[in-house]
């Protein structure tokens, strides 16, 4: 477990120092990294520490997605709350180090509603379940699966930060966006964060749900 621990701390510290960073670059550079290159970064990144770290841990990175595993009976509930607590210890300290780096920024790449709260609330979810329902459905079956994983799981990341991002910060992760609001210090990113964890828990979960339905003998 140790060693999983230590995989999920250092992917999901990458995942946040960079994803972040990049939202935090174009802002500081007015707009060099460009929305499109921040949804590359974000992808990119998801794709480089599933083939570096799914092996060992999975590759979680996101604590929704271990809640949605422990639904689906694939991790114990000790294990969860191990993961979970070294997710956002990793998604922490690249929030710290980035504040290190950029004092000045004052959103570090929070993510905060551009509409309503439901409107981002309801986006979170939904897009938080079809990343679970690809997760899901290339984690398990035929191993040949393994090799495209990474690539299915990375495009949706970017696809949905593409599209998405904009409005609702296309988050699907709490730690990626508790660690930078909680850091940054701003009320005002701090007092939407429920929307940030509740909806992506909701939206894996449900995904969980939907996938047994279909596949109810895969394991």
């Amino acid at each position: 477990m140790r060693r999983k621990a230590i995989a999920e701390l250092v992917g999901t510290f990458a995942l946040v120092f960079c994803g972040t960073g990049a939202i935090i670059i174009d802002q500081e550079t007015h707009g060099a990294i460009t929305h499109v290159g921040v949804a590359i970064t974000f992808g990119l990144i998801v794709l480089a520490m599933i083939y570096a770290l799914g092996d060992i841990s999975g590759a979680h990175l996101n604590p929704a997605v271990s809640i949605a595993f422990l639904i689906a009976k694939r991790i114990a509930a000790k294990d969860t709350f191990i993961y979970i607590l070294f997710q956002i210890a990793g998604a922490f300290l690249a929030s710290l180090a980035l504040r290190f780096l950029f004092p000045t920024n004052q959103s570090l790449g929070a993510t905060i509603p551009a509409g309503s709260d439901m409107q981002s609330f309801v986006l979170e979810i939904i897009l938080t379940f079809f990343l679970m329902f690809v997760i899901m459905n290339v984690s398990s079956g035929a191993k040949e699966k393994g090799i495209t994983a990474g690539i299915a799981v990375a495009s949706v990341v970017g696809l949905e930060a593409m599209f998405a991002g904009p409005i609702c910060g296309a988050s699907m992760n709490p730690a990626r966006s508790i660690a930078p609001a909680l850091v940054s210090g701003n009320m005002d990113f701090i007092k939407c964060q429920w929307i940030y964890i509740i909806a992506p828990i909701l939206g894996a979960s449900l995904a969980v749900l939907i996938y047994n339905a279909i596949k109810p003998n895969v394991k």
